[in-house]
Parts: C-alpha cells; sequence; structure tokens
C-alpha cells in the first residue's frame, strides 16, 4: 500500500492543482490519435490492440520512474514520485472548471468545454444539471479512481489507470465509428472504475444533510444508467441536495432518453451548483486525514 506517496500527492495537487507541464493525458492523447489515424479499422482486435499498446507504454515508462527514483537523494525520492503522481489527480482542476461556469458570460458555452453533450440549446436549469453531474461523475474518475490505484500499486497504478480513462473518453463510444474499436477500452473503463464509483457515491452520501434521503436515492437510481458505475456518484449527488439529475439529453444533434435520478423536492438554480461544488473542501480534508493517519499508524 502506499498511502504516503497518495497522501503527498494529493496534497500537491490541492496546493498546485495542475502543474505547468505537458500534462501526461495529453501524451496519451496524441497516442491515441496517432495509432487511430495509422492503424485504424472498426475492430475489436484492432482496438484491443491500441489498449494494449497504450497501457504497456505507460506502465513501462512509469516503472522508468520509479528505477530512476531510487538515484535521486534520499530526501527527495518520495517528494519527485509524488509530484509525477499528482499530475493523475483532478480535484482542483474539475472543481475550477465546474465553478467558472457560475460565472461565465457564456455558461453553455463554458460547459461544452467539459461535456459530449449538445449544449447550444440549454437553459440555465439543463446548464446547472449538467454541471452537477459532471462534478459528481468525474469526482470517481478524476479523483477517487486514480487516488484508490495510487494507493493499491503506487505511481505504476494511477498511470495505468489514466490511459484506460483517457482510451475510453477518446474512443469508448457507441458510434458507428467506435462501436467495435472503442469496445474494449469502453468495457476495460467499466471494470475499473466499479469499486471507486460506489466509494465516490458513499463519499458523496457521508457528506450530505439527509444522508438517509441521499442513500435511498442512490440505492434506487444508481443501476438506471446505461453505465454500470455513473449513475451511482450522480444518483449519491441528487439525493443529497434533493433534486432530480438526468432525463433526455441531447448528443450529436440527437435526443437520448435517459432515466432521472434522485427526488424532486427543491428546484435547480444557481444555488443548487454552489452547494454542490461545495463539498470539495470536505472531501479534501477526509481524504487527507484519511490518507496522514493511515501512514503515520503505518
Amino acid at each position: 500500500m502506499y498511502f504516503e506517496l497518495a497522501f503527498f500527492a494529493y496534497l500537491v495537487d490541492c496546493l498546485f492543482g495542475e502543474l505547468p507541464i505537458k500534462h501526461p493525458v495529453v501524451w496519451m492523447g496524441e497516442f491515441i490519435s496517432a495509432f487511430e489515424k495509422r492503424f485504424y479499422s472498426n475492430r475489436i482486435v484492432t482496438g484491443a490492440l491500441l489498449v494494449i499498446s497504450l497501457i504497456l507504454l505507460t506502465l513501462l515508462i512509469s516503472l522508468l520512474f520509479v528505477y530512476c527514483n531510487h538515484f535521486l537523494p534520499s530526501w527527495f525520492c518520495l517528494i519527485f514520485l509524488a509530484i509525477i503522481a499528482s499530475t493523475g489527480l483532478a480535484m482542483n482542476m474539475l472543481h475550477q472548471s465546474v465553478a467558472s461556469i457560475l460565472a461565465a458570460k457564456q455558461p453553455a458555452k463554458a460547459l461544452s468545454m467539459l461535456v459530449s453533450r449538445d449544449t447550444q440549446n440549454m437553459n440555465e436549469t439543463d446548464i446547472i444539471k449538467a454541471s452537477l453531474e459532471t462534478w459528481a461523475e468525474n469526482l470517481s474518475d478524476g479523483v477517487i479512481a486514480p487516488l484508490f490505484y495510487l494507493i493499491l500499486f503506487g505511481l505504476p497504478g494511477i498511470a495505468v489507470y489514466k490511459s484506460i480513462n483517457t482510451l475510453d473518453s477518446m474512443i469508448g463510444y457507441k458510434t458507428p465509428r467506435y462501436f467495435y474499436f472503442g469496445k474494449v477500452a469502453a468495457r476495460l473503463d467499466d471494470i475499473v472504475n466499479f469499486i471507486p464509483a460506489r466509494l465516490t457515491a458513499l463519499l458523496i452520501i457521508s457528506l450530505a444533510e439527509n444522508k438517509t434521503l441521499a442513500w435511498k436515492c442512490c440505492w434506487r437510481d444508481g443501476n438506471k444508467l446505461e453505465s454500470p458505475n455513473a449513475g451511482f456518484p450522480i444518483a449519491a449527488l441528487a439525493g443529497s441536495l434533493g433534486i432530480l439529475l438526468g432525463g433526455d439529453t441531447s448528443y450529436h444533434g440527437r435526443i437520448k432518453h435517459k432515466p432521472t435520478l434522485g427526488t424532486n423536492i427543491y428546484p435547480i438554480n444557481h444555488t443548487t451548483l454552489v452547494q454542490g461544488l461545495k463539498i470539495k473542501t470536505k472531501i479534501d480534508f477526509i481524504l487527507l486525514s484519511f490518507l496522514l493517519i493511515v501512514s503515520l499508524a503505518g
């Protein structure tokens, strides 16, 4: 277990957010794009080769960093790995990105940078709903899941997870182009996010004022979405705020019928998003405290 490394990596992300370097996910994205441009065919085996290639490359590079770490001064070893690992955590970036929608002159345009759904015809309620859904889902994908694999497997764990998550975000779609080519990436992402998504939901529930309602909504609605994971943190957040999330959404000019999650107690407005984002401070405190206590106990 790598609790100490995880503590310092999360602390770096909390204090500094995105570092002024070319993000590893960008390198991964460029590799995926280059492979797709050169070798694309809408077949499962071709997509599987892309998945294996990126995972192996990412694993080898992360192991090289671990190996090189042994040649650094002992006092700097942990700091070095923590800085690298922090690039796989996105709490600050995620929070700032969603919060920026509140102050944006064109909220729909700002939202379009975060989601794949059509935003041009959204009203305020639609924008807030999409923002909250993105916030909840990415708390799992961008924070809890990478932290989970960092704790279990160190730097290689978080690196491999980010490669899988990046693959899914780029090719894991049920569109004509990616239906077979992205199938392995999508299924693998479902597997690695199974536990973290549910841990994220439990964390959100633990911070809710009405924990019973949040738990009820999560238990009842968590498995309603097409994704086996995304519904759990979204339903937990909806229940904790006493609102309805989900519902029909437009993607690439077509309406996709989606179930609603949560409960319709309060209206959705600007204040709702502010309330939803407030849990960041509590999550930071809980995670840092937990990681520090376990590190010291060990």
